[in-house]
C-alpha cells in the first residue's frame, strides 16, 4: 500500500501537469492514442523477452514522433488515427505469436497500482520528474502556442517545434504511467481533472495547480475505495474522472446563469 500511494501520487502529478496542456491544446485524441499504441510495444517486448517498460518507452516515443511527422502533411486527427491503427496492428501481430496473454501485458491495459514492486518506483519517479521539468522549461512558449498560435509565431515560437516537444512529453508520461493506471485509464486521468480545473479558473498557473490537486484526490480516493470494496482501481479512476468533468461543467453553467441574472 505504501508503494501504491507513492506511485499514485507521482502519476497524479504528471497527469495533472501534462493533462493541463492536453486539454488546453485540444489534444484528447493524442492522449488516448499514444498510450494505446504504446501497448503494442509492451507486447513486442514481452515476446522477445526484454523489459515491457522499455517496449512502452520505445513505442510511445515512436508513435509521438510519427504523429508529429504526419501532422505536418495532413490533418492532426487523421495523422493520429493512422498512427494508432499502425501501432495497434503491430500489437495484434506480436500477440498472435504467443499462445497466451502475459499478465503484465493485460495489466498495462487496466492498471496494477496495488501490484507495483520496489524496483519500479525509481524509473517511474525519474520519468515523472523528467516530464514535469520539461514542461516547466517550455511552459511559457508552450502556453502561448496553445492559446494564441498566431501571436506565438509572430514572436518566433515555432508551432511545429512546440508540437513535437509536447508529443515527446506525452510519450514519456505515457510510458511511466501505464503500469499504474493502464492504457485505457490514463486518458481519463489526463482529461477529467484538467478539464475540471479549466472550468474553475481562467488563470493558467492556478488551473495547473488545481489540475494536479484534483488528479491526486482522484487516485487517492480510487485506491482507498478499491481497498475497501475489492473493485478495480481503474474503475474508480474512470468514474471519478468523469465526475470531475461533469462537476466542472455544472459550475460553468451555474456561473453563467448567475452572470446573466446580475446583468
Amino acid at each position: 500500500m505504501v508503494h501504491a500511494w507513492t506511485i499514485a501520487t507521482i502519476v497524479a502529478i504528471v497527469a495533472g501537469v501534462v493533462g493541463f496542456f492536453v486539454v488546453l491544446r485540444g489534444a484528447a485524441f493524442v492522449a488516448d492514442a499514444v498510450p494505446q499504441g504504446a501497448f503494442a510495444g509492451a507486447a513486442g517486448a514481452s515476446l522477445v523477452g526484454v523489459s515491457t517498460l522499455l517496449g512502452l518507452g520505445v513505442f510511445a516515443l515512436a508513435g509521438a514522433l510519427l504523429i508529429g511527422w504526419l501532422s505536418r502533411r495532413s490533418r492532426s486527427d487523421v495523422a493520429t488515427a493512422l498512427t494508432l491503427v499502425v501501432l495497434l496492428g503491430l500489437g495484434s501481430l506480436f500477440l498472435s505469436f504467443t499462445t497466451e496473454y502475459a499478465p503484465e501485458i493485460f495489466s498495462l491495459l487496466f492498471g496494477e497500482v496495488l501490484g507495483v514492486s520496489t524496483n519500479e518506483i525509481l524509473p517511474i519517479a525519474a520519468g515523472g520528474l523528467l516530464c514535469v521539468l520539461a514542461t516547466l522549461v517550455i511552459f511559457r512558449p508552450l502556453l502561448l502556442n496553445s492559446l494564441m498560435p498566431e501571436l506565438a509565431a509572430a514572436r518566433g515560437v515555432r508551432g511545429s517545434r512546440m508540437e513535437l516537444c509536447f508529443l515527446v512529453i506525452v510519450a514519456v508520461a505515457t510510458s511511466m504511467t501505464l503500469p499504474v493506471v493502464g492504457a485505457l485509464l490514463i486518458f481519463s486521468l489526463m482529461i477529467g481533472p484538467p478539464a475540471a480545473a479549466r472550468s474553475l479558473t481562467s488563470s493558467p498557473l492556478l488551473a495547473l495547480l488545481i489540475s494536479v490537486l484534483v488528479a491526486m484526490a482522484t487516485v487517492w480516493t480510487a485506491i482507498a475505495a478499491s481497498f475497501e470494496t475489492d473493485w478495480p482501481v481503474g474503475f474508480f479512476v474512470g468514474v471519478l474522472g468523469a465526475c470531475w468533468y461533469a462537476a466542472g461543467r455544472i459550475w460553468v453553467s451555474l456561473r453563467s446563469r448567475r452572470a446573466v441574472r446580475d446583468t
